[in-house]
């Protein structure tokens, strides 16, 4: 395992060159890839994708290349680039989807060769079902206007004895920052430009999903939440919270759509030897992007070369304890990981 110093001289030695390189627009319109002329390029908060009628597998479904950056989104705004942070997610995301893909599927399809840092990520192109399936098991102190503990502070204040959320009722009284909560919690929010939550009739009198599917979802994931937190627990750390998002594939089934597990969509708390959740300063020792969260101050801030760094070392040490596994980057030059991995995907794929 790389150490915490390893770590920062391997960060202050490549972090501003991995983040160098051209947006797989710029790519396409250059020539570097020409499979890729004419499709069409969507811009992300952290990814960015390319589809189009040209992009079919040799089995006639429809792609989705999705192009994971480094780009960092707080309280939906880019606060810039992290250093390795997208390898780093697609590590993350390839170790945790191996554990639960029996259990909720996946768009995106196996290449030999391809490896697990790959930011380059061949799938299916779904047609979603417009909800942020939110989990949570505590409820855990942020930031997010969408959080319980925000909707929590609220009532408060108010002086409501009862805090209806997401279609579940608590006792207000019985709460606690950071407090774990009576059972696991579906409080999903909706897709949209600015998140909000809602509840399953309300998505469901709406069109967005049927009962049956948001059945389907909502029960695949407390089992695949339930699968993950065992393998944490044999790592001393527990999953607190959790989002997830899902599509119905060209054979009718429902499959997660995107990245599964990671520190940008779920929170990992670590655990002392007596199973409680470890404190220091009097709050979690957590592997999240609430790290992140902590440290804007300002709305539409942007993160100093300080502030990255340090955010891209919280980064690689969450993932060498997600994992188990060292780290160990891909140092080519990113247009040269991205157009490689492209051609090889392409290449297996059309």
């Amino acid at each position: 395992m790389l150490d915490e110093k390893q770590i920062r001289e391997l960060v202050a030695e490549h972090g501003s060159t991995v983040n160098e390189g051209r947006t797989i627009q710029q790519l396409i319109a250059d020539g570097d890839i020409p499979r890729l002329n004419g499709a069409s390029v969507l811009k992300g908060k952290v990814s960015d994708s390319v589809f189009g009628d040209g992009l079919l597998s040799k089995t006639g479904i429809s792609l989705r290349l999705m192009f994971r950056n480094n780009r960092i989104s707080t309280h939906d705004v880019n606060r810039g680039a992290i250093p390795f942070k997208d390898q780093v997610l697609a590590i993350n995301h390839d170790h945790m989807l191996r554990l639960v893909v029996d259990v909720l599927g996946s768009s995106q399809f196996a290449v030999d060769g391809l490896l697990p840092s790959s930011t380059v990520i061949p799938s299916e192109n779904l047609e979603i079902v417009g909800i942020e399936n939110v989990l949570r098991l505590y409820m855990a102190q942020s930031s997010t206007s969408t959080s319980l503990y925000q909707h929590w502070l609220q009532a408060k204040e108010t002086g409501e004895t009862l805090l209806h959320y997401a279609g579940h009722e608590m006792s207000v009284a019985d709460l606690g920052p950071n407090g774990i909560l009576p059972y696991v919690m579906d409080t999903p929010s909706t897709k949209d430009k600015v998140d909000k939550t809602t509840d399953a009739n309300s998505l469901i009198d709406s069109g967005v999903c049927t009962q049956a599917q948001y059945n389907q979802i909502r029960n695949s994931s407390l089992m695949a939440f339930g699968m993950i937190s065992q393998y944490l627990a044999g790592l001393g750390m527990v999953l607190v919270d959790t989002k997830t998002e899902h599509g119905i594939n060209s054979a009718g089934k429902i499959v997660a759509a995107d990245e599964l597990y990671t520190m940008d969509s779920s929170r990992f708390w670590r655990l002392d030897d007596s199973g409680n959740v470890l404190q220091r300063e009097g709050r979690p020792v957590s592997f999240s992007k609430e790290f992140a969260r902590g440290m804007v101050t300002e709305k539409d801030q942007q993160f100093s070369d300080e502030q990255a760094s340090e955010i891209a070392v919280r980064y690689i040490l969450g993932l060498q304890h997600l994992t188990g596994i060292e780290f160990s980057p891909d140092l080519r030059v990113r247009d040269q990981r991205i157009v490689e991995s492209v051609d090889l995907i392409l290449d297996a794929l059309l």
